[in-house]
């Protein structure tokens, strides 16, 4: 049973920030740690400071000696069934690490030389270098060592979506502060007995990118290819028109696949490696990639309950609850891990939402890169008004900004009557140096969620790139 039916969310796959696991079985998505170094969104990044914490604690002490003090922080590495991903084909057990999994890794690690060579820098390269270490363990590591991250975003999530938390003891999960591994008592998402993390949707994958057989056979073989054809080797051959050439297949025969390969190789051609790490990007997955969804009945539901919500307080929370699907459904993967009601300034004020900017390309990405507005975060404020919003509202949200937090709103709130009047104030708080607040109406979302395709965000970044232009030109 998945975690949107427990709790009677009402909600699809795509109006949900994080992974909705079924918590009978394992989902087969990985924590990849070379993904989530790429993103730009501050919980990914902060995540991976603690994942490079403690795994250059691991290289420090290894290179010093320190073998057996080393291997006690292998310890903690257990068998993560909270987060429900992985391989198991059954009830969540995990395939990945266990107690004789992490004595035989770490004697890997050891027996490779691999950290003491300077081979592996970071905890990614695991799995291209250690035997017997695959994108299971890979994530099942990961897991253990964000276990913290994870722990915040599931309370995050869980206010977001009003699903009760029971106080109970956290696990283990890496202090970066404290260089150790440490538990606490806190607020736990519990079903059954179970301790379930919740996991942002952004940052998982197949893990199919930052894999061994993939680095040997398009960087590998590619240069051994080139190599060879360079100094004219024996194993190049010629065609009748006198071309010469060589095959992958012969250069395989010559140079099988194994970890004890690649180790050699790249000891000898780290260049490739850098290459490698250089070339190798990763999305976060669609909607659809994670399970099946029909996103035109999902935008027409969400256009039906929009119109069904009559303005007023009595109904502020339906409309609420009904703005936080249909955000999450057309600006992912742009904006994640939504919060809501975040108190700033010692709690005397409250912000309705707080999205983590995570855009690579597109307005949220311009905004930053060629106007320079700060943006790390977008704040959003949800107003079910009967009535115009106008200056109050503005100058509310616009209080909220800073140069840390980010100067960039959306007001989303029912109707308009004079949106020129309104365009014109939101371009006199931006001309004022108070930040950018964008207005999103009933209409406008209709609009969006009309046309709205997950693979195609064209319509939406003409929307806002459109309403940007008139309040900043």
């Amino acid at each position: 049973m998945k975690i949107s039916e427990i709790y009677n969310l009402n909600k699809s796959q795509a109006e949900l920030d994080f992974i909705d696991i079924d918590i009978t079985k394992d989902t087969p998505l990985f924590l990849d740690p070379f993904f989530l170094s790429k993103k730009n969104d501050n919980w990914s990044q902060d995540a991976t400071l603690t994942l490079r914490s403690f795994f250059q604690i691991i290289i420090d002490k290894i290179r010093n000696g320190e073998e057996e003090s080393a291997k006690e922080l292998f310890e903690h590495l257990h068998e993560p069934n909270s987060t429900c991903l992985g391989l198991s084909k059954d009830t969540p057990q995990g395939n990945g690490v266990g107690k004789r999994d992490t004595d035989k890794i770490y004697s890997s690690l050891l027996r490779s030389r691999a950290i003491q060579t300077g081979l592996i820098q970071d905890i990614e390269d695991n799995i291209l270098f250690v035997d017997n270490f695959g994108k299971d363990k890979l994530s099942d590591m990961t897991t253990n060592i964000i276990t913290k991250h994870l722990i915040s975003y599931t309370q995050d999530q869980c206010n977001l979506h009003n699903i009760p938390l029971t106080n109970s003891i956290s696990g283990y999960f890496w202090n970066r502060d404290d260089d150790e591994w440490q538990s606490e008592y806190t607020d736990m998402l519990v079903i059954d007995e179970l301790k379930i993390l919740l996991v942002p949707k952004g940052i998982v994958s197949f893990s199919k990118a930052y894999v061994p057989i993939r680095y040997y056979r398009q960087y590998v073989l590619n240069f051994l290819q080139n190599e060879n054809l360079r100094i004219n080797s024996a194993l190049v051959q010629r065609r009748k028109n006198g071309n010469r050439y060589i095959t992958k297949k012969t250069i395989e025969e010559v140079y099988p696949y194994s970890k004890d390969f690649l180790r050699q190789f790249t000891q000898n051609h780290p260049e490739i490696l850098e290459e490698f790490k250089r070339n190798t990007s990763v999305k976060s997955l669609h909607n659809n990639e994670i399970t099946e969804i029909n996103y035109r009945n999902i935008a027409l539901t969400l256009i039906q309950r929009l119109n069904n919500i009559q303005p007023g307080s009595e109904t502020a929370s339906d409309f609420h609850n009904t703005i936080i699907g249909i955000l999450e459904l057309i600006f992912y993967p742009h904006l994640i891990n939504p919060k809501k009601e975040r108190e700033i300034h010692d709690g005397r004020k409250r912000i309705d939402l707080v999205f983590d900017n995570a855009a690579s390309n597109g307005i949220f990405k311009r905004l930053s890169d060629n106007m320079n507005i700060p943006c790390g975060f977008i704040f959003v404020e949800c107003k079910n008004y009967t009535k115009d919003i106008a200056n109050p509202e503005l100058d509310q949200l616009s209080g909220r900004f800073s140069t840390n937090r980010g100067k960039v709103g959306l007001l989303v709130c029912r109707n308009i009557e004079n949106l020129d009047l309104f365009i014109n104030r939101c371009k006199d708080t931006f001309n004022d140096g108070r930040g950018l607040i964008i207005p999103i109406t009933d209409i406008d979302l209709i609009n969006i969620l009309s046309v709205f395709n997950e693979r195609n965000h064209e319509p939406l970044e003409r929307f806002l790139s459109d309403r940007v232009r008139e309040i900043t030109l």
